[in-house]
C-alpha cells in the first residue's frame, strides 16, 4: 500500500527550499512519501494524479503564493481533491509586521482556505517546526482513523445500536473504526473476535473483543471505577464538557477527591466544532475533539476519576452532603456537587427523519461525519454560529452545502465573521425564510421536504445529508424543583437567585439555590456560552467549592 505524501512547495529562496526538504526527509521519509515541488503552480497536476491513484495526501505545505491562482490556488486545488489533507501556510517571522501580508493570511484563515500556519523552518534541528508538522500528522491520522489504539466497531448496518457504539466513542474522543459486518476488514475483525461473536461487536485494542456490549460494560472498558457506593468524594461533577473538565483539572490539583459522571463521554457542545480559533494559547487553533481529549487526560493523570454512559437520574440531600442515583440504580456520595451538564440541541420533531438518525440525520456538528460525505447534498438548519461553523466544515468534503434558517438573514444570530466567511464560500447556499416539514429514504436520507414560509409552498429536494443545530435546551428535567431555573429552565446562580436562600451568607457567584450545588458552563443562566468562559466558570467554581468545604471544617472545629 502506498504510502501518505507530503507536498513541500517552495519559493523564490532556494536556500530555504533545500532547507524544508531536508528537514521534511530526516524525520518523516520512513513512513511518509516527501514530494518537494519547486513552485506551488507545478503542484496541481500531482494532486491530480494522487487522487486518480487512490494515494492519500496528508499534508500539502506552501508558502503566500500558494493562495494565488485561476482556481482559487494549491490550497484550494488541494481541498477539492483531497479533503483530508491538512494545509500549512509557511510564513516568515516578520510577516505579521506586513499590514497588507496579515491581512490576507487571517482572511484565508476565516474562509477556511487553510488548516494552519507555521514559521519556515531554520537551521536544524528546528523543533518548534517539527513540533507543528506532528501536530498536523496527528490531526490528519485522528481524521482518517489510522492512530494506534484504535476500538474497531462492526455492525450489519450504520444505524441502530451500532450508530450508538460509534457516537459513544466519538463522545469520548477515543479513537474508533467502524466497518460493515459483509465488508473485508469487518470479516476479518469478526474471524478474530471468534465463533461466538454477536453483533455489533467491539475489539479492544488490548484485544478482548465485546459482543453487543451495554453502556455498563462499555465504560467499564473505558476506566471507570468498579465500586462508587462505598466512598464519599469531596466534589462530584455532573457533565464533562469544558466547565466540568475545568473543574476536574482544578479539583483534582488542589487534592480534592473528585468524580466526573456524563451520560455521554467527554467535550460537551465543544465537540462540535471542527476548529476553534479563538481559544486563548492555540494560535493555529485546536479542533473541539482535541482540547477535550487533552483536558480528560490532564485530569484523570491528576487523579480525577470518570464514569461515562451512565445517565444520572436523581440528585437528593443527604446527612453528608448529596447522593446522586445512576440509572443502573448505583449511587455516588459526594459533598459538593457542580452541575456541568450543559445544553441539548432541539430536535426537528420530525418521525420521518428522526427514523434515520445516523443514517443521514445528526443533530449537533459534523466533526466525525463529514469526511464520509465527499461528492454529498448536504443541508444544514440553523441560524447560529455553530450552524456556521458545520457548514464552512462540510464544504470542505460535500459538493454542496445549503443553510436553511427561518430568519430573513443569517445576520440575526449568527457572527459577523461567519457571515462574511459563508458569504465567500463558493459552495454554501443560505436559503432564508425556510423550514424542513419532511423527508425520508430507504436505509439512508434521500430527500428533503422544505416549506416556504412566506408563500407556504412546499418543494422536494435531494439530500445525502442533514445537520440540525437549532438552538440548544438546557440539561436540567431531572434535577429538584427546589434549583431556581429561568424561564427557559436554565439554573440561576449567584445574584441572579430572587428569594428561598436558607443561609446568613449570600450565595456564591456559581451557586444554585440550593447551598453546596454550583452551575458551571452552559447550564447556568445567563452563561457567555463560549468554552474559554466554560473553563473560567469551572475553575470559580472549584474556588467557591473549597469555601464550603472550609465552613465544614471550622464547624467541626467549633463543635
Amino acid at each position: 500500500m502506498a504510502r501518505p505524501v507530503i507536498i513541500a512547495t517552495g519559493g523564490e529562496d532556494p536556500a530555504a527550499f533545500e532547507r524544508l526538504q531536508g528537514q521534511l526527509a530526516e524525520r518523516y521519509a520512513r513512513h511518509y512519501e516527501i514530494v518537494p515541488v519547486r513552485m506551488p503552480n507545478d503542484a496541481g497536476d500531482l494532486l491530480d494524479r494522487l487522487a486518480e491513484n487512490g494515494i492519500d495526501v496528508a499534508l500539502v505545505l506552501a508558502g503566500p503564493a500558494a493562495l494565488d491562482g485561476a482556481d482559487g490556488g494549491l490550497f484550494d486545488h488541494a481541498r477539492r481533491e483531497h479533503p483530508q489533507a491538512k494545509r500549512a501556510l509557511l510564513i516568515s517571522p516578520n510577516v505579521w509586521t506586513d499590514p497588507i501580508q496579515a491581512a490576507t493570511i487571517r482572511g484565508a484563515m476565516a474562509l477556511g482556505r487553510i488548516d494552519h500556519f507555521l514559521l519556515e523552518p531554520g537551521p536544524p534541528p528546528d523543533e518548534v517546526f517539527h513540533e507543528g508538522i506532528s501536530s498536523f500528522l496527528l490531526e490528519w491520522a485522528r481524521e482518517r482513523r489510522l492512530v494506534p489504539h484504535t476500538v474497531h466497531i462492526v455492525g450489519e448496518e450504520w444505524a441502530g445500536r451500532a450508530y450508538e457504539l460509534r457516537a459513544v466513542f466519538e463522545n469520548c474522543a477515543v479513537p474508533h473504526r467502524f466497518s460493515l459486518a459483509d465488508s473485508e476488514q469487518g470479516r476479518e475483525i469478526l474471524a478474530r473476535a471468534g465463533p461466538n461473536a454477536r453483533l455489533p461487536l467491539m475489539l479492544l485494542p488490548d484485544g478482548r473483543a465485546l459482543s453487543d456490549p451495554s453502556n455498563a460494560e462499555i465504560a467499564l472498558a473505558a476506566g471507570a471505577p468498579e465500586t462508587l457506593d462505598d466512598r464519599t468524594f469531596d466534589l462530584l461533577i455532573v457533565g464533562a464538557g469544558p466547565a466540568g473538565l475545568s473543574a476536574a483539572v482544578y479539583g483534582a490539583s488542589e487534592g480534592l477527591k473528585v468524580v466526573v459522571v456524563d451520560a455521554a463521554g467527554i467535550g460537551g457542545q465543544a465537540r462540535s466544532s471542527s476548529l476553534i480559533r479563538n481559544y486563548l494559547g492555540f494560535a493555529r487553533g485546536v479542533s473541539g475533539s482535541r482540547l477535550a481529549e487533552q483536558a480528560y487526560d490532564q485530569a484523570a493523570a491528576l487523579g480525577a476519576n470518570f464514569v461515562f454512559m451512565h445517565q444520572a437520574t436523581t440528585l437528593t440531600r443527604s446527612d453528608d452532603g448529596f447522593v446522586l442515583e445512576l440509572m443502573d440504580g448505583r449511587t455516588i456520595h459526594a459533598r459538593v456537587v457542580i452541575l456541568a451538564t450543559g445544553a441539548s440541541y432541539r430536535r426537528l420533531e420530525i418521525p420521518a427523519l428522526d427514523e434515520l438518525i445516523g443514517a443521514g440525520v445528526f443533530y449537533g456538528g459534523p466533526v466525525s461525519e463529514a469526511p464520509t460525505l465527499a461528492g454529498k447534498e448536504v443541508f444544514v438548519v440553523g441560524g447560529g454560529n455553530s450552524a456556521g461553523q458545520a457548514a464552512l466544515h462540510l464544504a470542505r468534503y460535500a459538493r454542496h452545502v445549503t443553510i436553511l434558517i427561518r430568519s430573513r438573514s443569517l445576520a440575526a444570530g449568527m457572527a459577523y465573521y461567519l457571515v462574511q466567511a459563508v458569504g465567500s464560500a463558493p459552495k454554501i447556499a443560505v436559503r432564508t425564510a425556510t423550514e424542513v416539514v419532511g423527508g425520508g429514504g430507504g436505509a439512508h436520507l434521500e430527500r428533503l421536504v422544505l416549506r416556504d414560509t412566506a408563500t407556504g409552498t412546499d418543494e422536494t429536494v435531494p439530500a445525502d445529508a442533514l445537520f440540525v443545530l437549532i438552538g440548544a435546551r438546557p440539561l436540567t428535567e431531572w434535577l429538584p424543583n427546589e434549583l431556581a431555573r429561568d424561564r427557559k429552565g436554565f439554573l440561576l446562580t449567584g445574584a441572579d437567585i430572587a428569594g428561598g436562600w436558607p443561609l446568613l451568607r449570600p450565595p456564591f457567584p456559581m451557586e444554585t439555590s440550593v447551598p453546596r450545588i454550583f452551575a458551571a458552563g452552559d447550564v447556568r443562566s445567563g452563561s457567555v456560552k463560549r468554552v474559554a468562559a466554560a473553563v473560567g466558570e469551572g475553575a470559580t467554581a472549584v474556588q467557591a467549592v473549597h469555601r464550603v468545604l472550609a465552613e465544614d471544617e471550622t464547624a467541626t472545629l467549633a463543635g
